[in-house]
């Protein structure tokens, strides 16, 4: 009965809805068009859209882009990080309650911050990150982690950064030292873009990813091939750090071709 009532909950997600619609204006359009084959550009938006909504290709490209923080991360975790920094996700102001609060990302990454902190009695833990808000995200962090029990002093704010790039280049001004050992924490599919640009400054640098896209699969199997705007999402994402690691490459003046995500 439960598997039932997770089908129907999907029903009503609005990326279904749309799908739905296409479909039935496909089949309008296909019983009344004397050319059969005008309707075959419309058919291919359908399929793309509909691939793209599914939790199987959703999850098997999210596995492309964090594999290497998947299957790798026990090895590289043989190194004790002195520093721990976790890079923003974005926060928002609510105007009526005079508050800016930190967005789901911020958050997630934040909580495996203080966690990894903790875990490694490192010395300072770095928030790093500007947004358009009116509190600077790492000014939001650090108010979040000192509530988590992390001593102001060992409290370091970064409110400059802007991207992944001024990420590296902004903490770089705080910590110089090339040996020093950084905990680097931040989203699965944003570590490996914003690993490389750490190691541009610092030798040792260990990969705390979390809030990964991918997942095992879990749940109703009928709803994996339900179109849901949260697969659509995580595509969005996959996407952005396609295009965010070719620019990259672009910008570093080396090979713009990517062969894997």
């Amino acid at each position: 009965m439960e598997q039932v009532y997770d089908i129907f909950k999907s029903f009503v997600d609005p990326v279904f809805i749309i799908f739905i619609l296409l479909l039935v204006t496909f089949f309008i359009y296909w019983v009344s068009s004397k050319k059969k084959i005008d309707m075959l550009p419309l058919l291919f938006v359908i399929v793309l859209f509909y691939g793209f909504s599914i939790y199987p290709v959703s999850n098997y490209l999210s596995y492309q882009l964090e594999k290497e923080y998947i299957t790798g991360a026990p090895v590289k975790a043989k190194m004790t990080p002195d520093v721990i920094v976790v890079l923003s996700g974005g926060a928002s102001d609510i105007n009526a309650l005079a508050k800016t609060f930190p967005g789901e990302t911020t958050t997630v990454r934040l909580v495996h911050a203080v966690q990894m902190f903790k875990k490694y009695d490192a010395r300072y833990l770095v928030c790093s990150g500007k947004s358009n808000s009116k509190v600077a995200d790492a000014q939001v962090m650090a108010y979040m982690a000192e509530e988590l029990g992390v001593p102001k002093d060992k409290i370091r704010i970064e409110p400059a950064s802007r991207n992944t790039y001024e990420h590296a280049v902004q903490f770089n001004k705080i910590f110089a030292g090339k040996d020093v050992t950084i905990g680097l924490v931040t989203s699965a599919s944003h570590m490996k873009r914003s690993e490389k640009e750490f190691r541009k400054y610092f030798r040792n640098v260990l990969p705390l990813p979390t809030g990964y896209l991918y997942a095992s699969p879990a749940g109703t199997a009928a709803v994996r091939y339900i179109p849901q705007s949260r697969w659509l999402y995580n595509n969005a994402l996959v996407f952005h750090e396609f295009v965010g690691n070719v620019w990259y490459r672009i910008k570093d003046g080396g090979s713009w071709i990517v062969n894997k995500l």
